[in-house]
């Protein structure tokens, strides 16, 4: 395992918690660092418990512990929430002066450090900068040299004028200066740098750059947690390739612009999040019969109904698999990291415009709301290919077109994929509908052209499955009988338990999967294991149906529904344990 070091602010949503934690991971990123991230907020604008954590290592990080070593307290409720994860020897930095914190007193092995927040705020020009001066004294305690704040500190402050980033420098480095003058610490941190550069992005950044690398230019969404940074990330960045990003009154005017976006010829997206993805559904229909290219991000969240907004769940798989009356052809992908978030993204849309088929691009608050570091070459804008599939123009429309010369947008083919042509191609004029119709996109109620249209929608599917690679991603020992499964979010988690069960000598093959429809076939996988394993985000194991329906074999299931994501030394104990048991024991 990495050697790393967990730190965490919290306090009540309003305490600035959010933009304190992201000064501190950049500045560990800046300095060469891996830095991973995970928040804890609630749905609400000011109160109510709220925590940014970073785990950091010059080794790669990706999933959070059950360990804290660095714990600035703006709240009692801080220490109280994080009890189980302070350890002996855990530092607590905290404002005894602060009401809320004037009774407090460090649990039995650990070491409080009362710092005065708010008044060295106030002496280095206003109280405003009080975890700043947490954020120096972390500093000291870590022995993570506070030059490497300054830059993260004029990124953040620059815009406002070099006194504001003067002062919270200054306030930066009261906090270190204090502690270093009042506590004689001997504590084993020692935060080292390195020359990498890393690029540290959360999920819903790395769908907004993937998107905009893979040519969409328009996208329309509603606010909504956890997707609305999707949109706010593309905001201003799309419109230098000459997109746009609108703001819909709802999510069904979302879903509706982007489809006229679509029909217009431009790269579409809208993202939501499951009552969002409710509201969608009927267009979500009109989009597949009327062969629109789109793509649908769903950012899954705590259901149903309003659920818990801010907290993490895998819960809609079965509602993109078959939501829609009817039968819908569809695709779903469902990145397994940050990175793949980037990646997916793009095959997302590639998809989609080679068979002019819905796309649900599934993501959860894990990723979206995370921070992690990575190389700058894994987003290397120059490998991204752009496929539009079967686009027609006016020098090879005439292959389309019937004895009339009339074009047929839906004219029926071998692969399912009909020609597509944009606005304004001359001689493509066409129209297109809801009503089922024939291959000139116009009504019919004829029986036999029904059945051609619906199977030729139903072939699109087919070729994709014979075209496209659909494997999962692979980790750990192909030998082994021990098979865990798990597809989205889990995947960080689980390759880092991996690490910590090779320590007890218990191999372990990994497969993430990364596409839900169609999806990969395990059958020869699962039949070789002697244990099979499928972890997930949701209550009734949702993909472990799918997988004992494919491989006709019951596999034990590891779930998980309180609304926080896996850690990785959790899910060792928990996969350690279910091989210990039956199939019937498991839940």
């Amino acid at each position: 395992m990495p050697e790393d070091l967990n730190w965490a602010i919290g306090g009540e949503a309003g305490d600035g918690i959010d933009s304190t934690g992201k000064i501190f991971a950049q500045a560990l990123s800046r300095a060469g660092r891996h830095v991973f991230t995970s928040k804890d907020f609630a749905s609400r604008i000011r109160g109510g418990y709220t925590a940014y954590k970073i785990r950091t290592s010059v080794d790669r990080v990706e999933s959070v512990v059950d360990r804290l070593d660095i714990l600035i307290a703006l709240t009692q409720r801080t220490v109280e929430e994080n009890m189980e994860e302070l350890h002996e020897g855990s530092v607590i930095i905290y404002d005894g002066e602060r009401t809320t914190m004037k009774d407090f007193e460090a649990p039995d092995g650990m070491i409080g450090l009362n710092v005065p927040l708010r008044r060295l705020a106030e002496e280095a020009g206003g109280a405003i900068m009080q975890n700043i001066v947490a954020l120096g004294a972390a500093c000291e305690v870590s022995e993570f040299p506070i030059e490497n704040l300054d830059e993260s500190l004029e990124k953040r402050f620059g815009q406002k004028g070099g006194s504001i980033v003067e002062n919270n420098s200054k306030a930066a480095r009261a906090g270190q200066e204090y502690v270093r003058e009042n506590y004689d610490l001997d504590l084993d941190y020692d935060l080292e740098t390195t020359d990498a550069d890393y690029v540290l992005l959360n999920g819903d950044e790395a769908i907004g750059m993937g998107a905009i690398a893979a040519g969409c230019r328009f996208y329309a969404g509603y606010p909504i947690t956890p997707a609305t940074n999707v949109m706010e990330y593309m905001t201003g960045r799309v419109e230098q390739f000459g997109g746009a990003v609108v703001q819909a009154e709802d999510e069904l005017s979302a879903i509706n612009m982007a489809l006229g976006a679509a029909r217009a010829g431009a790269r579409s997206m809208t993202a939501t999040s499951g009552p969002g993805i409710d509201l969608m559904t009927e267009t979500f229909g009109l989009i597949a019969t009327s062969e629109t290219p789109l793509v649908i991000t769903n950012v899954m969240r705590s259901g149903p109904s309003t659920g818990m907004p801010t907290k993490q769940e895998q819960g809609d798989l079965n509602q993109m698999l078959y939501g829609g009356h009817g039968e819908i052809p569809r695709f779903v992908l469902t990145p397994t990291s940050i990175s793949e978030c980037f990646h997916k993204t793009v095959e997302a849309f590639n998809l989609a415009e080679k068979y002019q088929t819905p796309v649900y691009l599934a993501a959860d608050l894990a990723l979206a709301v995370s921070e992690q570091t990575f190389p700058p070459e894994e987003f290397d804008m120059d490998k991204v290919e752009i496929d539009r599939g079967k686009v027609v123009d006016e020098e090879s429309l005439g292959e389309w077109v019937n004895d009339k010369q009339q074009f047929k947008p839906h004219a029926l083919t071998e692969d399912g994929v009909s020609p597509r042509a944009f606005p304004g191609t001359k001689g493509g004029a066409h129209m297109s509908t809801g009503l089922e119709h024939d291959e000139l996109g116009r009504r019919t109620e004829d029986t036999d052209m029904r059945v051609e249209q619906v199977d030729k929608r139903n072939r699109k599917v087919e070729t994709a499955i014979e075209n496209e690679d659909w494997s999962p991603r692979e980790f750990g020992d192909a030998d082994s009988g021990n098979l865990v499964i798990s597809w989205g979010s889990n995947e960080g988690a689980i390759r880092e338990a991996m690490e910590f069960l090779e320590e007890d000598d218990v191999s372990v093959r990994f497969l993430s999967v990364p596409y839900i429809f169609p999806r990969p076939d395990l059958t020869e996988e699962i039949a070789a294991a002697d244990d099979v394993i499928v972890v997930e985000c949701n209550a009734t194991g949702q993909f472990a149906d799918l997988i004992e329906h494919d491989a006709l074999r019951r596999v034990k299931r590891l779930n998980k529904y309180n609304g926080v994501r896996f850690k990785a030394d959790e899910l060792a104990a928990k996969i350690k344990q279910a091989l210990s048991e039956s199939v019937e024991a498991t839940p």
